[in-house]
């Protein structure tokens, strides 16, 4: 039995720039650093919380799995 792992689609909408540093070290987490890129990541706590972090900057195209 193959388990499927959820996964999220996140795009940045906005720029870093003039943010707190905790908020650009946050993106970069995430493997965002510039605006229109998207990332699938796996859909875990921690994941959703840096999603949440800057939630101004990103938004979540797509939820699989």
């Amino acid at each position: 039995m193959t388990e499927t792992k959820k996964t999220i689609v996140v795009q940045q909408t906005s720029s870093a720039a003039r943010r707190p540093a905790v908020q650009t070290a946050t993106l970069k987490g995430l493997g965002l650093n510039k605006i229109r890129r998207t990332r699938e990541l796996e859909d875990t706590p921690s994941i959703r919380g840096m999603v949440h972090a800057v939630r101004h900057m990103v938004k979540i195209i797509e939820e699989r799995g």
